[in-house]
């Protein structure tokens, strides 16, 4: 029988903000371990320029204070050497940040390292911007950041070097997974050394390149760099038009891809309508059956509507629960697991129309996998019949049907016509 082999990321985003202290973070493992979760992402947790965001690095080899215990040594390690080893012995893969595109506008290193730095037309040290597409005049500029030119620096080797020695160090401390922020805006020339260096130290080290936002060229630019997965847009995806299954085949050929339902970049999904259980499920697991890998951030189990705050936020942002899902998770994770063709890439197509109010999916395996089907029910307030004429011949020779929301998530025979619940999902095997 064909199986998909090695470890599949099913990443938990541990948000450091919602903790005193690292030393708290180990608590949350047995959390993790309970919804059959594989991986750990935590996001910056290093020393912080002026504006305080986790993504403005000021020190690479300094942890932020704001996870110390009150007048903790920055560079003394131990507590988060200890997470870490709680995650492993769990069987967690732990993974951080991996942030080279920019550094904190008062890191030292802009003084240290001038040479290091991209400079506007009066040469000062450049900060990253963006112009909105719909309206070239707005641009955004992030005053708090200084943009690393990581290729035409004159300086480059040893620029080169001092990030490989990043790498380095916290291999060394034990993790084995990085996350790429806005790896699309890093040379890829960069990330081929880096990347290859890495491996060599440890060939359980794992690059998970952030590619969100970005143009299909700049996700091309990364073909060849070594990056084990990138990230999909499914989130955006409201089973509606084919563009989500050409951008999987467009990018797949690259790198497996990760899915999520929300994440610290984005609106938490139950603050927006109808921000139902039903649909908070239903989103959950159609990422959990679109590609290999899966995200979910921390407080998406218990319906958390407060979006993550990388600047200012706090324990105190944790909402109180709506619901627990963590029973739920933990069965989705394990049905995605146990069928072969759930656990890979796989191919996408539709069965009916898009105008449809129910939408027919095949995944099909690119290794010889046995395909799976499933059947959404695209109206999330709605219950919806689909009369035995409107259901496709593929799946009405399947012989086991499985209705995700459910808890435990059973196995049935398919029938005739189906009756769907608001925002269901049901797969049909062979």
């Amino acid at each position: 029988m064909v199986t998909v082999p090695g470890r599949i990321p099913l990443i938990y985003n541990l948000f450091p903000r919602y903790y005193r202290t690292i030393h708290e973070w180990c608590g949350a493992v047995s959390h993790i371990t309970e919804m059959a979760f594989t991986a750990v992402f935590v996001n910056s947790f290093n020393e912080t320029g002026c504006s305080g965001s986790l993504y403005a690095v000021k020190n690479y080899f300094r942890l932020n204070p704001l996870f110390m215990e009150s007048g903790a040594d920055g560079a003394d390690f131990a507590s988060l050497s200890q997470f870490i080893a709680a995650c492993t012995t769990s069987g967690l893969q732990p993974v951080m940040d991996l942030i080279i595109n920019h550094t904190a506008i008062d890191s030292p290193l802009v003084t240290e390292h001038g040479a290091w730095y991209k400079r506007d037309q009066s040469g000062r040290v450049a900060s990253p911007f963006a112009i909105d597409p719909g309206n070239p005049g707005a641009v955004t500029v992030w005053g708090d950041l200084a943009s690393i030119d990581n290729e035409g620096s004159s300086d480059r080797d040893a620029l080169w070097r001092y990030w490989d020695r990043v790498v380095s160090f916290y291999q060394k401390l034990g993790f084995t997974g990085f996350r790429c922020d806005a790896a699309y805006q890093v040379s890829a020339s960069l990330w081929r050394w880096l990347i290859d260096r890495a491996k060599k130290r440890n060939d359980a080290a794992t690059f998970y390149a952030e590619t969100l936002g970005c143009r299909l060229d700049q996700i091309e630019a990364l073909n060849g760099c070594g990056f084990d997965y990138l990230f999909n847009s499914v989130k955006w995806w409201h089973y509606d038009q084919s563009w989500v299954f050409d951008q999987h085949v467009a990018n797949k050929h690259i790198a497996p891809s990760i899915a999520f339902a929300e994440s610290h970049d984005t609106e938490r999904l139950a603050s927006v309508w109808p921000g139902t259980e039903a649909v908070q499920k239903s989103r959950y697991a159609f990422a959990a059956l679109f590609s290999k890998a899966l995200l979910m951030p921390a407080g998406f189990e218990y319906g958390a509507v407060t979006r993550i705050d990388v600047v200012h936020g706090t324990p105190r942002d944790i909402d109180p629960p709506q619901w627990d899902l963590t029973k739920w998770i933990a069965a989705m994770n394990r049905f995605k697991l146990s069928v072969p063709v759930l656990s890979e890439e796989g191919s996408w197509r539709p069965l009916n129309d898009y105008s449809c109010p129910y939408l027919f999916l095949e995944k099909a395996s690119d290794v010889g996998n046995k395909p799976v089907y499933l059947c959404v029910n695209k109206n999330p307030t709605a219950p919806i019949i689909v009369d035995t004429p409107m259901i496709p011949q593929e799946v009405r020779c399947c012989s086991k049907m499985h209705a995700l929301l459910d808890l435990p998530i059973g196995e049935d025979t398919v029938p005739e016509a189906l009756l769907l619940d608001p925002a269901e999902i049901v797969v049909f095997r062979e």
